[in-house]
């Protein structure tokens, strides 16, 4: 096998484990911004939080999909033309979420400012749900032919894989967002957040182990370097929630994050060398070498890659070190109303 491809598959795997740690509290933060606050004041430092790195966190999301498409054409065409649906779902929940995060300040009126924060709660987590779908369905298989075209209707989709993953993806980004406000808040919020983090953080990280789990035993049974990653993953739960008790936030966060790596690893390590099972016949599945484009193609993509990765990296790497005090909600002014100027001269 050559190793562009293997190359390419680990730097997929890298682009979308890193979209999942870092967009992941973002999705966190959008849930308990619905859910768990008290105050509009509240819910206003919430979003400040994730205010300066949401945007750049979905950069992840958008070069991943890119990558398998300009590396994989085939694993790409087979998986967004057969999950044609909650794609969609996704694009427009995203889409929602980013307008509300935008334009939830726009008006002073609570009316406006709840309809908005109903749209950023649905849509991060209707977000995170179908795109754990998406990734637990390229983990364990669809059914797909020989010519790598969907067999069944527009809902085949819908399985118990596909489910478990959705949920794994909600209930880690609820986690995972939670230790981010033990983090990067003070006072309420932060006490709040820490005695959740505490005390429903491993639970709520069951879900996502059992898809690790499930490809484990499906796909990567003999593959030493999977159960390792494995093993790893649980060691960074126990960390996470050993020092969320201890109330150090910092190591019990560093501990989430070390969980979807080692875990969202150990998922691509246990598909390797399949991108794509097939459900109907292993024979149909998509694999490194019969999905990947041409080694031209791999090559000037390797060159591209290696110049603006590292770019990107060291902006976000800044963006995170110059916003990273903690807020309360007494740093947020209060609102303001701005009269239009023909108003004013009335």
């Amino acid at each position: 096998m050559d190793i562009l491809p293997i190359i390419w598959f680990v730097a997929i795997g890298v682009l979308w484990i890193g979209f999942l740690a870092l967009e992941g509290f973002d999705f966190g933060v959008g849930m308990r911004v619905l859910f768990a606050t008290k105050s509009e004041k509240e819910r206003r430092t919430m979003l400040n939080t994730i205010g300066p790195v949401w945007d750049g966190n979905e950069v992840w999301l958008i070069t991943a999909g890119a990558a398998i498409f300009a590396a994989f054409p085939a694993w790409y065409a087979s998986l967004f033309s057969a999950l044609y649906v909650p794609l969609t779902i996704t694009l427009l929940a995203l889409i929602a979420r980013a307008v509300a995060i935008e334009f939830r300040g726009k008006v002073h009126d609570p009316r406006w400012a709840r309809f908005w924060t109903w749209c950023l709660g649905l849509g991060s987590a209707v977000s995170a749900f179908c795109i754990g779908a998406a990734l637990a369905l390229t983990s364990t298989g669809l059914p797909i032919d020989a010519n790598g075209d969907r067999v069944g209707g527009p809902f085949v989709w819908l399985s118990f894989p596909a489910i478990l993953g959705g949920v794994a993806v909600v209930c880690f980004a609820f986690a995972h967002g939670s230790a981010f406000l033990a983090l990067k808040t003070d006072g309420e919020i932060r006490e709040r957040t820490a005695r959740f983090s505490a005390t429903w953080g491993p639970v709520l990280l069951i879900p996502a182990a059992g898809w690790a789990l499930w490809v484990q035993f499906a796909h990567g049974g003999g593959w030493w370097l999977s159960w390792a990653l494995v093993v790893l993953a649980v060691a960074s739960a126990v960390h996470a929630w050993f020092y969320a008790r201890k109330r150090r936030e910092g190591m019990s966060f560093a501990g989430y994050v070390g969980f979807i790596v080692f875990g969202a690893g150990s998922i691509f390590a246990g598909m390797f060398p399949q991108v794509l099972p097939s459900t109907i016949d292993d024979a149909f599945s998509l694999t490194l070498t019969n999905a990947s484009n041409s080694p031209y193609t791999l090559t000037v993509m390797s060159v591209v890659a290696a110049i603006g990765l590292p770019l990107v990296i060291a902006y976000q790497s800044w963006s995170y070190w110059v916003f990273r005090k903690r807020l309360t909600p007494g740093m947020i002014p209060e609102p303001h109303i701005v009269v239009p100027a023909i108003l004013r001269a009335k």
